[in-house]
């Protein structure tokens, strides 16, 4: 039994439906560290004269991590390893990145000596094959150590303990295994042994060349036996939080090669809170202003995609935790980001149905859903190559990306996928079922088809010569570029701390915060060439950027904001070391060339190479001007700014391939007809879905620019750049290239043999 196509189309659209709405309400997010606050630090494996740092000691040290990271009491860290030799650690709550950093980098190699003697200073002859450390228990005394005897190998649990009743205050109990408890009780019986006062009655136990407990055998143990049961505590005047670092170390054990921090980041909660009611309070402004937008202009269809559009924001928010990716900042912006995109095939579909409805006339008056049948077939080859031009972009962030940004590549991957799922069979359905009651019927101009627009109306009448002016657009686009360039080679390109290494610390002040005072009192404290900006709500936020430094450097800074700004708090600290700066400046670059690349290689087996070099040029002409743009307004160029800026590729190639797909079209079409006068008619039946469809990316990217705070403003800034100037490069640099490529370069001319030709050579006809 065969069900109807339209019959499966339902069913379909209801399955996914009721899945998405049953994943929603029963699957929790899961937020990056930028959205709900914590630590995330990346480290990498080094070499050393024994262990090559290789993905085999990669994964082992990432195992010692583990366990550590397990003992730091942090809810839900998440370890992985990322390439050969990088690991990234994420701890979520945790605001103190450097308690992390010095239990999770250490070495902590465990071991425990016999004491042979007491020395006066570090370079006393040691015992053989020994060494001399200081005494913790007599400053300015040193313990002569025999060679280790045992190791951390062989312990077999840590745990930090309150002795309350001893009266020893937090201590580390340890157990150890089969035979190092043998071990321990030889070690331990051989010290018995000595008299008491002597320096051999104690045994050392040494963490990291430093020894952190050296108690005395007490006199109830018997020499030779030593003590059995296989535990003893380590004492030292521990707080509850050295003891839980110390059994963390400890029962972690060695890391097999040693790690070093090359980017650390931590982020308040009240930040990341922040940033998500902004994010959601921009999707509803937007979505409501498009939903407005769209059914002002297209009526009853209007209202149809506004709902299939509620639909997309389920359908796109359920596929994300279904696939249970991390959603980010960017992440959230991109989500944000496809609903203005999402608009784009019903406005594809409904202005070609406009078309159909014109041409159809009686016909489509009596039967309303034939013109928007025929829109949605003739529609498909431009939608499909416009969202694959996006998912190209959308793969190379997620492909090249770090961290939050690699979200926002597959955020806007689902939401592009999604909206062609609710743009092409969730719309459908609702538009087959409303145009088939008898009161649409009776009311053509509900529909939304009946009725042209004034815009189109406008260049039916009277068809632009655009063509005709090719030299004076690209004189205008030499020009603008010459601009660019410009604000590039005379005030430079601002790469942020991602990209140069650094560090960049956010300061939350009560008050508000001057920033020239700030400036001083920040150079003032040795650090002259800090880069110091107040942002946020009234100047209450500092940003400070230098390059690298410590903690202690960075405490200073800390005391320098908070003389003119009053009690600060960190908001977000980011520290990236240079090398790993310029591995990811690198891998940026390669990202957008690759972007462009296979831009030209997918329109390439699309369209005419023509075609394809001319939408790739005007692309590339979008992204230097967007450049040029943050270069004049000397805005820094991060990841974030990637992200955008990859969008950028995906809308500008979006928006030419709709016009380029009509200007194929028209050609089979043309006979004879100049290139030029083609391009003008693609020019005019297209624009009114150029202008409704950058309306709406408009009005998501102004609401995330309003309200998205200081983090997304330059990524909306950059894409609104990105949106106008992609719309005007279609049409006065695409098209023009195209025309002058296609005048140079002609395709060669199919002649189809005529009836009596065919008939002759004994073709049926």
């Amino acid at each position: 039994m065969s069900f109807p196509v339209a019959l499966r189309r339902a069913l379909l659209a209801l399955v996914v439906v009721a899945l998405s709405l049953w994943t929603a309400l029963t699957t929790p997010p899961r937020l990056g560290l930028d959205l709900r606050g914590g630590t995330r630090i990346v480290l990498e494996t080094q070499h050393t004269p024994r262990v090559r740092a290789d993905a085999a000691a990669t994964e082992r040290t990432l195992e010692v991590l583990r366990k550590r990271v397990d003992g730091l009491g942090v809810a839900e860290p998440s370890l992985a390893r990322s390439g050969e030799r990088r690991i990234v650690v994420e701890l979520p709550g945790l605001r103190d990145p450097r308690e992390a950093a010095e239990v999770i980098g250490r070495t902590a190699q465990l071991t425990v000596h016999a004491v042979t003697a007491t020395a006066a200073t570090p370079e006393a002859p040691a015992a053989k094959n020994g060494r001399v450390l200081a005494d913790p228990d007599a400053p300015g005394a040193f313990l002569a150590l025999s060679a280790p005897a045992l190791t951390g190998e062989g312990v077999k649990s840590a745990e930090a303990v309150l002795d309350a009743a001893g009266g020893r205050g937090w201590t580390v109990d340890l157990a150890f295994r089969d035979k190092a408890a043998d071990e321990w009780a030889r070690l331990t019986g051989k010290a018995a042994c000595a008299p008491a006062g002597d320096p051999a009655r104690r045994v050392a136990i040494v963490l990291d060349d430093r020894i952190v407990s050296a108690p005395g055998v007490e006199a109830g143990v018997p020499c030779g036996s030593g003590i059995v049961g296989g535990s003893t505590q380590i004492t030292g005047g521990f707080s509850a939080d050295e003891a839980r670092d110390l059994a963390a170390l400890v029962e972690g054990g060695a890391l097999p090669v040693p790690v070093t921090t090359v980017e650390q980041s931590t982020v308040g909660p009240t930040l990341g809170a922040e940033a998500i009611r902004a994010s959601l309070l921009a999707a509803l402004i937007g979505l409501a202003c498009t939903g407005v937008f769209v059914i002002a202009v297209y009526r009853l269809l209007g209202l149809l995609a506004t709902l299939a559009l509620l639909l997309y924001g389920l359908i796109s928010y359920a596929a994300v935790l279904a696939l249970g990716a991390t959603l980010t900042l960017p992440g959230l912006a991109g989500f944000v980001l496809a609903i203005g995109i999402a608009v784009d095939a019903n406005v594809l579909v409904f202005e070609r149905a406009r078309e159909e409805y014109g041409a159809l006339g009686r016909t489509a008056a009596r039967d309303p859903r034939r013109p928007v049948t025929a829109a949605f077939g003739k529609v498909w080859s431009a939608v499909a190559d416009a969202n694959v031009t996006t998912l190209l972009a959308a793969g190379l962030l997620f492909a090249f990306a770090t961290g939050p940004v690699k979200g926002f590549g597959v955020t806007l991957a689902i939401g592009v996928v999604a909206s062609m799922l609710t743009a092409m069979v969730i719309t459908r359905i609702f538009a087959d079922r409303a145009l088939a009651l008898p009161a649409v019927r009776r009311r053509p101009s509900l529909t939304g088809m009946a009725t042209p627009g004034r815009l189109r109306t406008r260049l039916t009448r009277r068809v632009p010569r655009l063509m005709a002016r090719r030299r004076r657009w690209f004189a205008a686009s030499a020009g603008l570029l010459l601009l660019a360039m410009a604000g590039i080679a005379a005030r430079g390109v601002e790469f942020g701390v991602e990209f140069t290494g650094g560090r960049v610390v956010q300061y939350a002040a009560v008050h508000p915060v001057d920033a020239d005072e700030a400036r001083s009192a920040v150079a003032a404290a040795g650090f002259p060439d800090a880069v110091v900006r107040t942002t946020g709500d009234g100047d209450r936020e500092v940003s400070v950027r230098v390059r690298q430094t410590g903690d202690a450097e960075q405490d200073e800074i800390r005391r320098a904001v908070a003389s003119v700004a009053g009690p600060v708090s960190v908001e977000r600290d980011e520290r990236v070391g240079p090398s790993l700066g310029g591995e990811l400046r690198t891998q940026a670059f390669v990202a957008l060339g690759l972007g462009v690349l296979a831009q030209l290689v997918y329109l390439s087996v699309r369209f005419r190479w023509t075609y394809a070099v001319s939408a790739v040029a005007a692309m590339a002409q979008d992204v230097l001007l967007v450049i040029g743009l943050f270069a004049w307004l000397g805005k820094p160029v991060d990841s974030v700014f990637l992200a955008a800026l990859l969008t950028v590729v995906g809308y500008s190639v979006n928006d030419s391939v709709v016009v380029l797909d009509r200007l194929r079209e028209l050609r089979r079409k043309g006979g004879r007809v100049p290139q030029a006068d083609l391009a003008d008619r693609a020019v005019a039946q297209t624009l009114p879905r150029t202008v409704n469809t950058g309306m709406g990316a408009l009005f998501v990217l102004v609401a995330l620019a309003v309200l998205g705070g200081d983090s997304l403003t330059d990524f909306s800034v950059a894409l609104l750049a990105g949106v106008v100037l992609g719309m005007a490069s279609t049409v006065f640099t695409t098209l023009p290239l195209a025309v002058f490529l296609e005048d140079r370069h002609p395709a060669p001319v199919r002649v189809r043999p005529s009836v009596r030709e065919r008939a002759g050579s004994g073709a049926v006809v």
